[in-house]
């Protein structure tokens, strides 16, 4: 009965694959657009793909070309617009959902194309708005002050059997260790506003090493080498050896929001 309703695995642990061989494409979308859809009507479509081929070409894989033209967007300078890059030399992925109830696994299809999502050329000045706008608002710090209604300061007196202290009544005395940078361990900041500050830093200058980013953005390295693969190229030779700079069509944005300053 199980194999008829297209199930598989044990009764505990059953997985619905009358999905399986369905085709389905898998997009990568900037996170300005994936908030914009998280807040979007069910009822209502989120987008319109645009199939352009040219027929004179029709061999020629570059002829086909993919766009999306997003359905009401509010936001402000929100790109409209923007270019699907596909892919077709990608692993064999298969997509997979699970119910709130229950936790029923479904499997939903075969990963047929891979897509980039970018905004597109005559989109490109109101996207980096937008980038400068989040970028200014990432860097505003809310701090706090609290008043202390005890001035004597008994409060903030080290005591004894605090970690990383030792009393002066103890009689092995040791010298606390300072904290080296390198072991603390790094809090990670949202992927968008780590994004606004990578493009901030690229406008300061057009090459950086790994090593630099880490210490301007305080941020875990394996973290920051994601978001450098997506956002820019590795130089494995020449005068810039070793760096990371900005792939064309962002470095294109970061000089036109700085021409606009």
């Amino acid at each position: 009965m199980e194999e008829e309703n297209g199930y598989g695995g044990s009764s505990s642990s059953n997985v619905e694959t009358s999905k399986a061989e369905r085709s389905v494409w898998l997009m990568k979308c900037p996170l300005v657009v994936s908030k914009s859809w998280q807040n979007h009507p069910p009822s209502q479509p989120l987008a319109k793909v645009v199939l352009s081929l040219d027929p004179l070409h029709a061999d020629d894989p570059s002829a086909l070309q993919f766009t999306m033209e997003m359905a009401g967007t509010d936001a402000v300078n929100m790109p409209k617009t923007y270019s699907l890059n596909m892919f077709k030399d990608f692993v064999p992925m298969c997509v997979f959902s699970e119910t709130s109830q229950g936790g029923k696994v479904a499997m939903e299809g075969k990963v047929e194309h891979k897509f980039d999502m970018k905004p597109h050329g005559e989109n490109i000045e109101e996207y980096g708005k937008l980038c400068r706008e989040r970028t200014n608002k990432s860097m505003i710090k809310n701090r706090q002050i609290q008043v202390i209604d005890n001035d004597r300061g008994v409060l903030m007196r080290p005591m004894p059997g605090m970690i990383g202290l030792v009393s002066s009544s103890s009689k092995d005395k040791k010298k606390t260790q300072p904290v080296k940078q390198t072991d603390t361990k790094r809090t990670r900041r949202d992927r968008g506003e780590l994004e606004d500050i990578m493009f901030k830093l690229f406008e300061r200058q057009p090459n950086w090493a790994l090593k630099q980013l880490v210490q301007e953005t305080d941020q875990p390295a394996q973290f920051l080498k994601e978001i450098l693969n997506e956002l820019c190229v590795y130089n494995k030779r020449g005068a810039n050896q070793g760096t990371y700079e900005l792939k064309p069509e962002y470095k294109k944005t970061v000089v036109e929001d700085a021409n606009g300053e």
